[in-house]
């Protein structure tokens, strides 16, 4: 019995959970006669936590004055990637995606996909100047890349904050779709849902997105979501490939905690619980009878890593690891991000109706 419930929990997960295939948007050009398919850009860099500004904005502007506020913080990112060809012939392949700035010490934050595996990346300024920029750091799971130029008179974008966004709250994403000439290109639309988690593969998920129907192309990725008070509040990073309106940006608070680590250590050092995590719905509440309308149903464990080791079993909901609250895949995340591996933590679980609790060490992630 117990392994046909775990049959039907997959079943109402990947149910649930199943999406169209997701598709990156940098604006990448193929300048080799062998292929000229688009491909996805990627590079990281430098960036100081500390100067990074945190500007509260209370009041709600126009479209134009919030865009004409925002734009002057937002940089295209050019990049160019050497390969070889049938003929073992050097072929450039070019890309371009969008980043804001950080500081005024030139730190950038963009998309990991928009400048990872690139031999150069080049920022143009939204008054017309060219930089050479430098990675700093980069983080494929979350997809974010911080780099640094090197410039005077920077202006830096005002980050917002993204726990209180409310669906239907309107937003306006800025960046430079297409490589068009004559500056970004902004489109207006609202927050369509939140703590959206797309697959990226078996292993790996990204979590607690938001999903806007405000129109995202390639060259977009790396550029910003904002309200109406022109502070950033995503980092937009994908669409669904064949939908109408369906893009999705990274939070702003969770890019926050991974840039921090990325200026201050190149890396992003999270802890590995050994789950495949999935929050809990009304159907699973149902199906599972729970006690409880949030949390993370774990949906597999890994064999030989912590969560098998302490005794977590597949149906298990977790509902707080040490003293922190754990109502979604979002929260787990984000504790994992702010927790290294070889930190022992408390894990408090239910088990169909019993409360319990284990504790286990963090690992390494695979």
């Amino acid at each position: 019995m117990k392994y046909i419930n775990s049959i039907k929990l997959f079943l109402t997960i990947f149910s649930i959970l199943l999406l169209n295939t997701i598709i990156f948007v940098s604006c990448e050009k193929d300048t080799s006669v062998d292929n000229i398919d688009s491909e996805l850009n990627s590079t990281p860099i430098e960036s100081n936590s500390q100067s990074m500004p945190l500007v509260v904005v209370s009041e709600s502007l126009t479209t134009v004055q919030a865009v004409g506020l925002l734009t002057p913080s937002v940089v295209q990112i050019s990049t160019e990637q050497l390969s070889l060809g049938s003929f073992n012939q050097v072929i450039p392949r070019s890309g371009v995606g969008s980043g804001i700035i950080l500081d005024y010490q030139g730190h950038i934050l963009t998309n990991n996909h928009v400048v990872e595996g690139r031999n150069t990346i080049d920022v143009t300024l939204s008054d017309g100047r060219s930089f050479e920029a430098n990675l700093v750091g980069s983080d494929p799971r979350t997809d974010l890349a911080v780099i640094k130029i090197s410039g005077e008179n920077l202006i830096p974008a005002k980050l917002g904050n993204s726990e209180n966004l409310l669906v239907g709250e309107d937003v306006i994403a800025v960046g430079h779709a297409l490589a068009l000439k004559g500056g970004p290109t902004v489109s207006k639309g609202v927050i369509s849902a939140l703590e959206r988690t797309i697959d990226l593969d078996a292993q790996t998920s990204m979590v607690d997105l938001i999903q806007t129907d405000a129109s995202i192309n390639p060259g977009n990725s790396g550029g910003p979501l904002s309200n109406l008070a022109g502070e950033v509040i995503g980092i937009n990073t994908a669409i669904i490939d064949d939908s109408n309106g369906i893009g999705f940006a990274i939070n702003i608070d969770d890019a926050k905690i991974v840039t921090d680590q990325l200026v201050k250590k190149g890396e992003v050092q999270r802890g590995f619980i050994g789950i495949s995590p999935f929050n809990v719905t009304k159907a699973l509440k149902e199906q599972l009878e729970l006690p409880v309308e949030e949390g993370v149903v774990v949906g597999r464990v890994i064999p030989d890593f912590p969560a098998s080791q302490s005794g977590i079993e597949v149906e298990d909901v977790i509902v707080k690891l040490n003293d922190v609250p754990i109502t979604n895949a979002g929260d787990l995340s984000k504790f994992l991000i702010s927790n290294s591996p070889g930190i022992n933590i408390l894990v408090t679980f239910y088990r169909k109706s019993e409360l319990m609790q284990t504790e286990l060490t963090l690992s390494d992630a695979p």
